[in-house]
């Protein structure tokens, strides 16, 4: 019995554009240059889907690399704004047990 690895590769933009560009450019299919590069197959349709999605050519509900980058960016910034109201709920609850005398 195999067992899959917990981590996947990364690949950079530059592998990634020079991968869709080998899939629009030849005359080859997709399970033909991941063989050839040694990619999974749903890595390499995602990268050509989201391609086209960049170029707006995709479904229209499908974010653009650029949408998604700050929707991540969007997250993380709500996710820290949340944390530092909790730290303040927790301050200004100690300050007011503090100044009233309760524990």
């Amino acid at each position: 019995m195999s067992k899959k690895s917990n981590t996947s590769k990364r690949y950079t933009a530059e592998f990634k554009r020079d991968a869709v560009a080998l899939v629009h450019s030849s005359e080859k299919t997709v399970t033909e240059v991941v063989r050839e590069i040694g990619v999974g197959p749903e890595g390499l349709r995602n990268w050509v889907n989201q391609g086209k999605a960049d170029r707006g050519q995709g479904p229209a509900d499908t974010l653009t690399s650029d949408e998604k980058e700050e929707l991540r960016r969007l997250r993380r910034e709500n996710r820290e704004q949340q944390q530092t109201i909790e730290i303040l709920k927790k301050v200004s609850m100690g300050a007011l047990r503090t100044r009233t005398g309760a524990r």
